[in-house]
């Protein structure tokens, strides 16, 4: 799905639907702003950036995900798009809903 970026004071915005707003901030509700920003610039993938604030590193989040860390290396980096049962129990464990991931 595309979004138009508009600029306020020099500053790029995302133009979204509020449906879409609601169901990301509810979805993400406890996650500071700057995190919520890097998620939406989409530079590093949604996994990395909150594996990253919650301070895990891969061992810690595949371990706690009950998966291999070579097989979160490659959801991570998009070499693999994850089995829906693999992305649900990384949510799990990041404390965050699947939406948040994808």
């Amino acid at each position: 799905m595309a979004y138009d970026i508009i600029h306020v004071a020099g500053k790029p915005h995302f133009l979204i639907p509020v449906h879409e707003f609601t169901s990301i901030q509810a979805a993400n509700e406890d996650l500071p702003q700057d995190v919520l920003e890097q998620l939406s610039l989409g530079k590093d993938a949604p996994i990395k950036i909150i594996r990253k604030y919650r301070g895990m590193t891969q061992a810690d989040l595949a371990s706690a995900a009950e998966i291999s860390r070579p097989y979160l290396t490659e959801i991570e980096t998009g070499r693999k798009d994850g089995s829906i049962r693999a992305l649900k129990s990384i949510a799990g464990a990041l404390n965050v809903s699947l939406e948040a991931l994808v």
